[in-house]
């Protein structure tokens, strides 16, 4: 009997040893696998000569971009953040050291995302400081193992959450304006109190540090950054009711039908712009109150894609913080810094430098060439970036990012 009863510790043993074993090896194999490709150190690129435009380099980075990117998977992330201390210091979280100005001056951000984990967490980190907050909308429709990921990086990252309130999001639809403002709201009731808010989609990132940021934010005196214009031919997008019944998985975008809508509420004004905003606390808080801006929501929930009329007339509403006057000229999306887009039709009128990337329904998916043009141009974030067009210019936009607060810290 004795020896029975050692012989069943002794299996016990071996069974804990080659669980123990297996799961090392499993953690190991998913460490290497979910290891980011690095193209520059893969192809020997010198970002430094890329900023420069070095003809060799630019060329070495446009026969680089001609090699598959695989990247890390969304449950390559969801596995790295099972173990959050590992996963905070393996990304450099825990490193993040900011001044004293910038702790006085903290930021929020809504990221409203639908898909590639990996990319997410690249554009999270970039932007990360432990004093900011972070609001995660992931749209209901990704998938299982992307908001697996989501809900992995909120739960290890501090001040990262998710937005208590998740939408459907569908294209030119109300339900990507209201995916910003579930964000708004929730942060709004976080204990930083920010001084700015800023939205983001997943294939933004920044041109600016945090420190950069925060001194250009002070200069704006509580005003906001919000692109806004006349209409110019655009006012069908509210003259007419859209069906939005009509708007499912099956759908790309809201029909518009031949029934009019009634006029804004208080005939306001109407101002065309972006989904992109910076928008002070102060202004927040009015979006949040407002019985009018209540109604004007309410009023533009049929309308065809109202996140591009909303912010860019309510910063024109008199009496809002921060007012732009109705008088005031046009801001387009090279007078607003928020967001350095790069639109097919006007590059053809001359008003930048060619796309090196990949134009993607008219929008450039940027290329390593567009480096300096983007550092020096004055804005804050580049929309679009993907590694699967040109990886090689977001690793460069990390390691310039990287260098200047390098800089920073030695003065």
């Amino acid at each position: 009997m004795r020896r029975l009863r050692c012989r069943c510790n002794q299996i016990k043993v071996l069974f804990i040893f080659l669980t123990l074993t297996l799961l090392c090896v499993f953690i190991f194999r998913e460490a290497r696998v979910s290891e980011r490709p690095r193209f520059i150190v893969k192809y020997g690129i010198n970002c430094s000569a890329i900023y420069d435009m070095e003809p060799v380099e630019v060329g070495k980075s446009l026969v680089a971009r001609k090699n598959k990117y695989v990247g890390p998977t969304d449950m390559n992330i969801v596995n790295a953040t099972y173990d959050c201390d590992r996963f905070l210091a393996s990304k450099g979280y825990n490193a993040k050291q900011s001044s004293e100005s910038e702790r006085e001056f903290p930021l929020a951000y809504s990221l409203v995302v639908h898909q590639n984990a990996d990319l997410v967490e690249r554009l999270l980190n970039a932007v990360y400081m432990p004093q900011n907050v972070y609001c995660i909308h992931y749209d209901l429709k990704s998938s299982y193992d992307f908001i697996s990921a989501m809900q992995g990086l909120a739960r290890c990252i501090p001040n990262v959450f998710i937005a208590s309130k998740l939408e459907r999001v569908q294209y030119a639809s109300f339900s990507r304006l209201k995916a910003d403002l579930n964000c708004l709201s929730d942060l709004l009731e976080s204990e930083v109190k920010w001084k700015y808010v800023i939205n983001l989609c997943g294939q933004d990132f920044p041109l600016r540090t945090n420190a950069e940021l925060v001194s250009d934010l002070r200069m704006l005196n509580g005003k906001n950054m919000v692109e806004s214009k006349r209409p110019w031919g655009k006012e069908w997008r509210w003259t007419f009711h859209h069906d939005l019944n009509g708007v499912s998985d099956n759908y790309d975008f809201p029909i518009t039908t031949t029934e009019e809508k009634q006029p804004p509420p208080q005939n306001i004004e109407m101002f065309v712009g972006s989904a992109y905003f910076t928008l002070s606390r102060e202004f927040a808080l009015f979006v949040q109150l407002n019985s009018l801006v209540k109604d004007f929501l309410v009023w533009s929930e049929d309308t065809y894609s109202p996140d591009e009329h909303f912010w860019a007339t309510l910063v024109r509403m008199p009496g809002a913080p921060g007012e732009v006057p109705r008088s005031d000229p046009d801001i387009s999306e090279l007078d607003s810094k928020t967001h350095l887009v790069k639109w097919s039709y006007l590059e053809e009128e001359g008003l930048y430098p060619p796309c090196s990337g990949e134009y993607i329904r008219s929008v450039c998916t940027y290329g390593a060439a567009e480096l300096r043009w983007l550092l020096n141009y004055g804005h804050w974030f580049a929309n679009k970036v993907d590694p699967n067009v040109d990886a090689i210019i977001i690793e460069c936009l990390e390691e310039k990012l990287l260098e200047k607060q390098a800089v920073s810290k030695q003065k």
